[in-house]
């Protein structure tokens, strides 16, 4: 799957793509429980970017420059902008 294909709250198979830059982990807590996240801008091999969410021990898993492949994840939109994770239901790898 590609960046510019995705859709706001669906799912998708497959995708894969490189981190540009990684944000600061950050502690959140909700009424569903508590955790860390951080925010990381990848892009796709067109060169289209999008946010990607790093939900708890996924962050120690990326690095800038890092090949990704997230499976059955999710896309969300915050404030116009569209964002994937791995979800509740999906996985993160770092490959090469």
């Amino acid at each position: 799957m590609k960046i510019k294909d995705l859709k706001p709250n669906t799912t998708f198979d497959e995708i894969i793509v490189e981190v540009v830059t990684k944000g600061e982990p950050r502690a959140f807590a909700s009424a569903s429980g508590q955790g860390v996240v951080c925010n990381a801008a990848v892009k796709d091999e067109d060169g289209e970017e999008v946010s990607l969410t790093l939900w708890n021990d996924d962050h120690k898993k990326v690095n800038d420059g890092d090949k990704v492949k997230i499976t059955n994840g999710w896309v969300s939109e915050y404030k116009g902008r569209i964002q994937i994770s791995s979800g509740r239901k999906g996985t993160l790898e770092v490959i090469e």
